[in-house]
């Protein structure tokens, strides 16, 4: 039995050891093993291979050395199982064990750079050189974005740095990348309720729909993200604690039709409707836009947070045929978007909380950094017996870019900064209004996303009656 917990590249291009210790028995060259990945459940065949380990090695500081077996206790590599593992497995040759459980890393991904080699021909081999990224860093996260660019995310801006420096290096034999600025992701919000009823017409005049939208009640966004409320709850539990902590209208409560994005999120869609008829027949296509429309915003195409929309009245053809998905959806979603427009629409950027440790003359320097970075200092405590002083604070993922270098340069290299994603704050400003700083951010998104350099306006979503 044996636990690989990471991968390390050989000289040799492209292969890695896999890289670990034998909990018990002998692990020999040549025996055939059972090779669990993190998603194996005993007695399931998924993420399972039963393959042969080619050569056993020791690892001795900078050169490797072939043994024939290794009793247990020992930290050795194995050749030839790299292709069957990602970034961490378990290895035995019983049938009945359990695989163990795979390492857990306290801090999550959230700083991006989108990488794309100098010379276009060479795109295989950075795709190729990603692989090998995931594969040799357990932390590192890298996909493909609908656009079509290629995502690197790491912990932290020092985290992205490396791994950058290690893909163009290692990875990827020297090649130029041309890596984009730092990304950060936004979600977009409402700040109160619609200031009018917005009504879309279907592209047939036959259907109409009634919408507005208000923001949640402080703390449920939070709710749904920790999964206290959502969206496989009993209906009535969910209503009764809804109405309970964030005072909902209990009937109201019991009529939500959907959470999203990816219906999970926290946006809601609730019927508020009186005695509409066939209302069932369109829910559906209602809930369909209201994903589409909660993934994409009106503002940037970020995501939305936070936001409930209520449907209010629908009006409706009486010929099934004249209210099909294709009349409904897009007019649900033009309802949604119009909904927004009018509720101030606002935006949320993503905080770190930011821990660091400074002996106590730095503190003055670390406060003047956080100040100038938007960054606020939360608590501050002295460690019992030491010179040395603990200080939380939440800074913005936006300022965080150079963060590092900027606390070493005013502290003299003795502040030592650690940030993990921790919450989602409102940028001040109206994000319509030319001029503040969060109208700029929207442009500068919408820039990178390559869509038009406006917002668009509402008349664009609001129809006449």
């Amino acid at each position: 039995m044996m636990y690989i917990s990471k991968m390390v590249p050989t000289s040799d291009k492209g292969r890695f050891y896999a890289f670990g210790r034998v909990f018990s028995g002998i692990c020999e060259s040549g025996r055939k093993v059972r090779i669990m990945g993190p998603n194996y459940v005993p007695g399931k065949k998924d993420d399972l291979f039963v393959k042969p380990i080619q050569r056993t090695v020791l690892m001795m500081g900078g050169r490797v050395e072939p043994i024939e077996s290794c009793p247990c206790g020992n930290i050795i590599g194995l050749v030839g199982v790299d292709q069957f593992i990602l970034k961490s497995g378990t290895i035995s040759t019983s049938e009945t064990a359990y695989n163990i459980k795979v390492m857990k890393f306290s801090v999550s991904p959230v700083v991006r750079v989108a990488v794309e080699p100098k010379n276009p021909s060479e795109l295989p081999k950075l795709v190729e050189g990603l692989k090998r990224l995931s594969k040799s860093d357990p932390c590192v996260l890298c996909y493909t974005e609908e656009s079509g660019e290629h995502i690197v995310a790491g912990a932290g801006e020092l985290h992205l740095e490396i791994c950058l420096k290690d893909l163009q290096e290692d990875h990827c034999g020297g090649m130029e990348l041309r890596t984009s600025d730092p990304v950060v992701s936004f979600r977009e919000t409402v700040t109160c309720e619609s200031t009018q009823t917005c009504l879309s017409k279907s592209p047939n005049k036959h259907n109409r729909i009634y919408m507005v939208a208000q923001p949640f009640p402080e703390g449920l966004s939070e709710a749904i993200d920790s999964g206290e409320v959502n969206a496989r709850d009993e209906a009535k539990a969910r209503a009764r604690v809804l109405a309970e902590k964030y005072g909902w209208d209990v009937t109201e409560a019991r009529k939500i039709w959907a959470f999203g994005p990816e219906t999970t999120g926290p946006n809601l869609v609730v019927d508020c409707t009186k005695a509409v008829q066939y209302l069932n027949e369109i829910k559906d296509s209602v809930v369909a836009a209201f994903q589409w429309a909660t993934k994409e915003g009106a503002l940037c195409e970020e995501n939305m947070r936070g936001i409930r929309f209520n449907v209010l009245d629908v009006t409706m053809h009486a010929d099934a045929i004249h209210r099909g998905g294709g009349q409904i959806i897009p007019t649900a979603r033009r309802v949604c978007y119009a909904s927004q427009l009018t509720a101030e629409p606002g935006i949320f950027e993503p905080v770190y909380l930011c821990e660091i440790q400074a002996p106590e003359s730095a503190i003055g320097g670390i406060y003047a950094c956080l100040s100038r970075r938007r960054g606020r200092v939360t608590n501050e405590e002295r460690r019992a017996g030491t010179p040395i002083f603990n200080l939380k604070a939440f800074l913005p993922v936006l300022e965080s870019f150079g963060f590092t270098a900027d606390l070493r340069s005013h502290t003299s290299g003795q502040a030592f900064p650690q940030c993990v994603f921790d919450h989602w704050q409102l940028l001040p400003g109206d994000p319509t209004k030319p001029g503040t700083k969060t109208f700029d951010l929207v442009m500068s998104t919408r820039k990178r996303k390559g869509i038009a350099q406006e917002i668009p306006p509402l008349d664009r979503f609001i129809d006449k009656l």
